[in-house]
């Protein structure tokens, strides 16, 4: 009779443990880190190079809306550091709405003519839902965003020439 006690005394420790790591677990679910780095793009190819400038300073926002009417449900934003990166932290499942990273403001004169369109790749669109098939459901890596510069440097030729490529760009 003590052994039946002993043993079940220890399964029961054992599945209330259980459920604690799965209750911790689920609410992961509903917390995502986002992080993701802003640039200048000097040399106007739409992809970072040697030359790109990565800007302290910028503001990106974090926009959710719904798949059906648009309407905003979540808005969220962050300036980058030193290096240009920047993070937020969401709470929620987002999976029935349409979420994005948008450029808002750039620190920089010669990249921040938003008004104009005068940027590259002024949104990505990001994931938050656990049920989405990635295996980590806590970080999300953004894309570099840049704004794009008004006019190429001038070293830009021979950035590309090093990398061996010939860009669709005027200099």
């Amino acid at each position: 009779m003590a052994k039946f006690f002993v043993v079940f005394l220890a399964s029961a420790l054992c599945f209330t443990t259980l459920l604690h790591f799965a209750a911790a677990d689920a609410d992961d679910f509903d917390r995502f880190h986002i992080k993701g780095s802003v640039y200048c793009d000097t040399c106007r190819v739409q992809f970072v190079t040697r030359l790109s400038k990565f800007l302290e300073g910028a503001k990106v926002k974090l926009e959710c809306k719904g798949r059906e009417n648009q309407t905003v449900t979540l808005t969220k934003e962050a300036v980058t550091d030193k290096a240009g990166n920047y993070q937020m932290e969401v709470m929620g499942d987002h999976e029935e709405e349409v979420c994005e990273i948008v450029l808002v403001h750039s620190p920089d004169a010669e990249c921040s003519d938003v008004n104009n369109q005068e940027f590259l790749r002024n949104a990505a669109r990001v994931s938050l839902t656990a049920n989405d098939g990635i295996v980590s459901n806590e970080t999300r890596t953004i894309n570099p965003l840049g704004f794009m510069r008004k006019t190429p440097l001038a070293d830009c030729p021979q950035a590309f020439q090093e990398l061996g490529i010939v860009p669709d760009v005027t200099f």
